[in-house]
Order: structure tokens, then C-alpha cells, then sequence
């Protein structure tokens, strides 16, 4: 039995993942950081039960180059964060290249088809960033959303569910758990 396909991902009630200013020194943007306060200053009990069961379940990982170049200097200190491969999907391979990440230079469906060899039974993470979840979105491979809904307004930023097509996406929701520093949710997508 093959894992599930899962994008998640951490936003702002008013959806947003990321502030304005992205760059390798402030990955998340500006006051970007705050988004992830549940998993840092406000992590509770539950919060690291929650990380650990997603790395537990995940056989592998695909992310984008953006976060990749953005994200690997300082915010993931030069190292894989990831406890399974990490698929970066990329039109050229980067020239830094990291032991724990694959970097391919096809398209969505390829990354897939890579991370499902490798994940076996295991669910794949798309953990994004933004553009590489919309792509899969709009292709319709995401079989769930794990959202992760910070408290704050971040007003600008990057968008999670902008350039996903026009047509709507019935979605089944499963019980939401709640921490000081976000609203977990899960949701099906409905085929």
C-alpha cells in the first residue's frame, strides 16, 4: 500500500506562508517568523508529537529551489532538517548540494515519481514552499492538506492558494487540533 501525498504547510489566518522580503538571511520574511511560533517559542507537548508523527510518517520530502537556496545556508545551518530524502525540484541542479536532498531537474510528475519509490509505503510531504504546493495542487495530486493556522494577520506576504486553477476544491474536513500557537487542521481532498 502506497502513503499518501500530503501538502503541509504553516500560514496566516489570512493565508499567507511567508511575509514580504524573502531572502537567505530572513527565509520566512518580514515578521514571517511568527508564523512558526508553535513550533519554536510557543511549542507545546502536542506541537512536538505533531513534527515528530510527520517526520515519522513521511518517507519522503519535495520542496522547491527557492526554499531550498533560501532556506539551507542559516535557517537549515548547511544540513537536511529532514528525517527522509528531500526532493528539491529545480531547472538547474544548485551548484551547493547537500547530502540528504535529490535535485530534480524535471517537472512536478517526475519529483512524484521519485519520492514515491523512495517513500514506499510512507507518505510524501510537500512541505513547499507556496508555488511548488500550487503546482500540485492544480495538477490534483495532493491527496490531504495539513494546515497549520498561526494566529496573526500577516497582510502581505506569499500566498498559499493563489495560481491553483478556477474550478473549486471539495475538500473533507477531519477533527482540528488546537495549541497556543496554531490551529492543526487536516483536510481530504475530495476525488
Amino acid at each position: 500500500m502506497m502513503g499518501k501525498v500530503i501538502a503541509e504547510i504553516t500560514m496566516s489566518l489570512d493565508g499567507f506562508i511567508a511575509g514580504p522580503g524573502i531572502s537567505s538571511k530572513n527565509p520566512m520574511g518580514i515578521k514571517g517568523q511568527r508564523l512558526h511560533e508553535w513550533i519554536f517559542n510557543k511549542s507545546t507537548d502536542t506541537d512536538k508529537a505533531m513534527i515528530a508523527e510527520t517526520m515519522k510518517r513521511s518517507g519522503a520530502v519535495i520542496t522547491g529551489n527557492h526554499t531550498y537556496t533560501t532556506a539551507i545556508d542559516d535557517a537549515w545551518a548547511g544540513a537536511s532538517p529532514f528525517d527522509a530524502p528531500a526532493f528539491v525540484i529545480c531547472h538547474v541542479a544548485p551548484s551547493k548540494k547537500v547530502r540528504g536532498f535529490i535535485y530534480v531537474t524535471g517537472d512536478i510528475q517526475e519529483a512524484l515519481a521519485l519520492a514515491r519509490q523512495t517513500a514506499a509505503e510512507k507518505n510524501i510531504w510537500i512541505m513547499g514552499g507556496a508555488n511548488i504546493i500550487q503546482q500540485y495542487l492544480a495538477a490534483g495530486l495532493i491527496e490531504e492538506l495539513h494546515l497549520h493556522i498561526a494566529p496573526i494577520l500577516l497582510m502581505q506576504g506569499t500566498r498559499l492558494f493563489e495560481n491553483t486553477g478556477t474550478e473549486p476544491v471539495e475538500l473533507i474536513k477531519e477533527p482540528a487540533t488546537e495549541t497556543p500557537g496554531a490551529l492543526h487542521t487536516v483536510f481530504r481532498i475530495k476525488k
